[in-house]
């Protein structure tokens, strides 16, 4: 389709939709739940989350020999530490860490690296399904 041989008012109509879809979409870029990025990831994985699978994956050591676990604990509630740089890491548990899983971007982001790092692929919708559940199940 080409621009030019659209009625104005036609490409005017196109461009509000555009504009009111990027709008409804910004917001689940920014702050979240973790409740509502755990739903997501289940639908995305067509299926419900088991927290007993995102504990074993979390702290089960995979491809490059690391796991979750050796950066953030194998209960990851206290702050833990980055395994080769020693950087400090805040707790993962959102019960312990208000602001975790909060922004769905940074969230993303994070188990990207996260899931390179350790298992040297981006985790499933399952997988992060999962790991969320058990963190959730975490409690003072």
């Amino acid at each position: 389709m080409n621009p030019s041989t659209l009625h104005p008012s036609s490409f005017r109509s196109i461009i509000a939709a555009l504009g009111l879809a990027g709008a409804a979409l910004a917001p689940a870029a920014q702050a979240a739940t973790p409740a509502e990025l755990l739903s997501g990831y289940t639908a995305q994985a067509g299926s419900p989350a088991v927290p007993a699978r995102g504990q074993q994956l979390f702290t089960t050591r995979q491809g490059r020999e690391w796991s979750c676990a050796s950066c953030h604990g194998a209960v990851p509630i206290p702050t833990g530490r980055h395994a080769s740089t020693g950087k400090s890491i805040s707790a993962m548990a959102p019960a312990f860490n208000p602001t975790r899983f909060t922004d769905a971007a940074k969230t993303e982001k994070w188990f990207r690296r996260n899931c390179n790092d350790v298992m040297s692929r981006e985790c499933t919708p399952a997988e992060k399904a999962d790991v969320l559940s058990w963190l959730l199940t975490l409690k003072p």
